[in-house]
C-alpha cells in the first residue's frame, strides 16, 4: 500500500517571491501608481530592495490616512563608506529624509522619512555615488559585517575586510531586478567581483547551483528568511559573532598568510513573546575550512539553509531552528554533502573581547583613525550638539572614508597626522566629544534600536527613552556607592532583537508599553546569552527594581567581578529569592 503526505502550505511570501519575477514584481508596477504607500505585497518584495514602509504613529489621527514613509538602509560590508557616498546621504537625508542617517548594528546606514515618490531618486543617488541598498533587508543574505579597524599593519584584519566584500559579492541577488526597477536598466558598476567569486557561481557540477537560473545560488524563492555571516579575527568580538547565522573567524601563520578560517553557525536572537517555540540561540562551532574551500563552504551552509529551512512557518525559518531541530551533527553532514569533502576540526582561539575602537589610534602605515561615538547611532543636530554638521565638514574638507561599527558608532579614517588637532577642534566647537575616556562607560557600550514612532513592531519605546535610562542608572549606581561600575545595557521596543539585548548584561526587551522584559547574565565580551529575569518591568520602576539587585552585586560580588558575570555566578534564582526581602 502506498500512502502520500499532504504538502505543508508555504507561507504567504513564498508565493510572492515565486511570483515576483526575481523581485521586479510588484514593486516596479506600484512604483508607476499616483499613491503615497505600496500594498502589503508589494512591501515584502521592497524589503529585498532595501526598504521597509513605515507609518510616523506619533502622526496617527483617527479617520484620516496613516502618515506613511520610506525607510531606507543601505549595504555596506565591512561598514565602509566612501566619502562621496557619506556626503550624498547627507544631502538625501535634507532633500528627502527627517534630517538625520542612523547607524545600524549591521554596520550600514539607515534613512528615515522618504516619501514614496522620493524613493527611486533616492536610491539612485546612492547607487551613482558608490552605494546600494540590495539585500539590506529581505529574504537572503544581509550585510556582512566585519571589524570596522582599519589597521593597515595588521593583515588579519584586512583579510576580514577583503573577505567581507567578496562573500557579499558572492551572495548579492545576480537578476538585474534592482537597476532595472530604480535605474531603468543602467548598471552601474563599483567594482567586478573576484575571479574566483565569479567562478563559484558558474562551476560545473555544483550541487549548489541552479544552472542557468537568474538566481544561480538563491533561486527564484531565495532563502527562507534573512540570513547573517559576519568575519572576524581572533580574540575581537566586535562583531558579536555568536549572534550570526553564520560566523568565520580569520586563520593566519605567524608571518600573516592567511590560512583559513574556524566556521561557526546556528545564531539568531529574533523570537516571540509567549511563543516558547522561538527563542534566542549562540552559534556551534562547526569546524575549519582552508581559504581555497571558503566559497564552497559558505554556498554549502547557504544551500542546506536555502534546501531544508522551514518555508511554511517564518517564525520557525532562520537557520538556527534548523540546527536546532536537527542537531550539529545532522546539520554538518548535510552540509559536508554539499562541499563535498569532510569540514576539519577547529583551530584554537584565544578569549574574544568586545573592542569598539572609539578615540585616535595609528592604522600601521603613517596615519591615524578616528573612532566616534554615536549614541544609539542618530546622526543629528540637536541644539548645541551638531554631529551632523561637524562629520559633514570634516568629509568634505579631507574627503576621508568612514567605517559604519557594529555598535552603531562610526570610524574616520586614512587621516594625517597634521590634521589631527584640527578635526578634533571642528568636532568639540560643534559639541561632539572626540576623548572616548570623557564619555560615560553606561552611555559608550549602550545600544538602542529605533522602535517608536516608525518601526511597526515596536510595542514601546527604545531609542528615545535609552538616554534616560542610562541616566537613571548612573545616578542609582552612585548612590549605591558604585560609581566606576560598567556594563553593558541593550534596548529593543520588541522581542526581535535588532539591538541585540540576548547577549547584553542587562537587556531590556519592550513587551507592554512602557514595560520591559529584563534580561541578565549575558557577559562583557558578548559571548554568552543572557536569560529571562522578569516578563514585564514598568519603566517608571527601574530604580526599586534594580536596586536590591546591585546591593547584592555590591555584597557577593568576587574581585573585578562584573555585573552580568556576578548574575550568571550566584543565578536568577538567587537573586529573585534576594529581591523579595
Amino acid at each position: 500500500m502506498v500512502t502520500t503526505s499532504t504538502p505543508k502550505k508555504l507561507a504567504k511570501v513564498e508565493h510572492l517571491k515565486t511570483d515576483s519575477n526575481y523581485l521586479r514584481e510588484p514593486v516596479a508596477s506600484e512604483l508607476l501608481l499616483d499613491t503615497n504607500y505600496f500594498t502589503e505585497d508589494a512591501i515584502q518584495i521592497l524589503k529585498f530592495h532595501g526598504s521597509y514602509q513605515q507609518d510616523n504613529r506619533d502622526n496617527r489621527v483617527k479617520g484620516e490616512e496613516k502618515d506613511y514613509q520610506m525607510m531606507l538602509r543601505t549595504r555596506n560590508p565591512g561598514g565602509f563608506i566612501p566619502p562621496q557616498l557619506y556626503l550624498a546621504l547627507d544631502r538625501l537625508a535634507s532633500d528627502y529624509g527627517n534630517e538625520t542617517i542612523r547607524a545600524t548594528t549591521r554596520q550600514g546606514f539607515q534613512m528615515h522619512g522618504i516619501l514614496k515618490k522620493n524613493l527611486k531618486p533616492a536610491i539612485t543617488a546612492i547607487v551613482q555615488n558608490m552605494g546600494s541598498t540590495l539585500g539590506a533587508c529581505g529574504d537572503l543574505n544581509r550585510n556582512v559585517m566585519a571589524p570596522p579597524a582599519p589597521f593597515k599593519n595588521k593583515p588579519e584584519y584586512r583579510y576580514a575586510l577583503t573577505y567581507a566584500d567578496r562573500i557579499a559579492d558572492l551572495l548579492t541577488p545576480q537578476s538585474g531586478a534592482y537597476y532595472e526597477v530604480w535605474l531603468d536598466g543602467e548598471k552601474v558598476i563599483s567594482g567586478e567581483p573576484a575571479p574566483e567569486v565569479k567562478a563559484a557561481l558558474t562551476k560545473d557540477l555544483d550541487p549548489t547551483i541552479f544552472p542557468g537560473d537568474a538566481e544561480p545560488l538563491y533561486g527564484m524563492q531565495y532563502m527562507p528568511r534573512k540570513f547573517k555571516i559576519a568575519i572576524t579575527v581572533p580574540g575581537d568580538n566586535s562583531i558579536d559573532i555568536f549572534s550570526q547565522d553564520l560566523g568565520l573567524v580569520v586563520i593566519t601563520n605567524p608571518k600573516g598568510q592567511l590560512l583559513g578560517f574556524n566556521v561557526y553557525a546556528g545564531g539568531g536572537l529574533g523570537r516571540t513573546h509567549n511563543k516558547e517555540e522561538t527563542f534566542a540561540r549562540i552559534a556551534d562551532p562547526i569546524g575549519y575550512v582552508t581559504k581555497a574551500n571558503i566559497y564552497d563552504l559558505v554556498k554549502a551552509i547557504v544551500s542546506t539553509q536555502r534546501d531544508y529551512g522551514d518555508r511554511t512557518n517564518r517564525r520557525h525559518a532562520r537557520m538556527k531552528y534548523l540546527i536546532h531541530d536537527w542537531g550539529v551533527a545532522k546539520f554538518k553532514a548535510k552540509v559536508e554533502e554539499y562541499y563535498g569533502k569532510k569540514i576539519q576540526p577547529l583551530k584554537q582561539l584565544p578569549a574574544f573581547k568586545y573592542l569598539d575602537f572609539l578615540g585616535w589610534h595609528e592604522q600601521g602605515d603613517g596615519k591615524l583613525f578616528l573612532g566616534i561615538s554615536v549614541v544609539n547611532g542618530r546622526i543629528k543636530d540637536d541644539g548645541d550638539f551638531k554631529l551632523r554638521t561637524a562629520l559633514r565638514e570634516i568629509v568634505q574638507t579631507y574627503q576621508i572614508p568612514m567605517r559604519v561599527t557594529p555598535h552603531q558608532n562610526v570610524l574616520i579614517y586614512d587621516i594625517k597626522p597634521a590634521d589631527r588637532d584640527k578635526i578634533d577642534k571642528i568636532l568639540i566647537a560643534n559639541g561632539v566629544e572626540p576623548d572616548p575616556t570623557k564619555i560615560d562607560t553606561l552611555v559608550r557600550y549602550s545600544m538602542a534600536c529605533p522602535a517608536l514612532p516608525t518601526c511597526g513592531l515596536a510595542v514601546t519605546e527604545s531609542e528615545r527613552v535609552a538616554p534616560s535610562v542610562n541616566e537613571r542608572f548612573r545616578a542609582l549606581l552612585d548612590k549605591l556607592g558604585l560609581p566606576d561600575e560598567q556594563f553593558v545595557i541593550r534596548m529593543t521596543g520588541c522581542p526581535n532583537g535588532c539591538a541585540r539585548p540576548y547577549m547584553a548584561e542587562v537587556g531590556f526587551v519592550g513587551s507592554f508599553p512602557e514595560s520591559y522584559q529584563v534580561w541578565l547574565a549575558g557577559c562583557p565580551a558578548q559571548t554568552r546569552l543572557a536569560q529571562v529575569y522578569t516578563d514585564r518591568m514598568h519603566i517608571n520602576d527601574l530604580e526599586t527594581f534594580f536596586t536590591p539587585m546591585l546591593e547584592y552585586f555590591k555584597i557577593d560580588r568576587k574581585p573585578d567581578e562584573g555585573f552580568g558575570d556576578f548574575c550568571n555566578r550566584v543565578g536568577l534564582a538567587s537573586i529573585r529569592e534576594v529581591c523579595k526581602h
